[in-house]
């Protein structure tokens, strides 16, 4: 399985993130480790949402969409708690 997963920062909650992994919860440690130079300075991240796909292919293209301007405001209005 591959995952498209949207966190949220605890301690600046405007600031969102989209990735993709094949192991969500060593990626999210990777992430409120400060490991991942992106996310690095708004430590401790919560998932927010996590939506599994079979294939890379499938999840990579749900990635690129939740990237993009329709797809941001898709995942802001139904993904995120606000």
């Amino acid at each position: 399985m591959h995952y498209v997963y949207l966190l949220q920062s605890q301690s600046n909650p405007s600031q969102r993130y989209v990735g993709l992994t094949s192991d969500l919860r060593t990626r999210l440690a990777k992430h409120n480790n400060a490991e991942v130079p992106h996310t690095s300075k708004h430590t401790p991240w919560t998932l927010a949402c996590y939506i599994a796909l079979p294939t890379r292919v499938h999840a990579r293209t749900l990635e690129h969409y939740l990237k993009s301007a329709s797809g941001r405001a898709f995942s802001n209005k139904h993904l995120y708690e606000i």
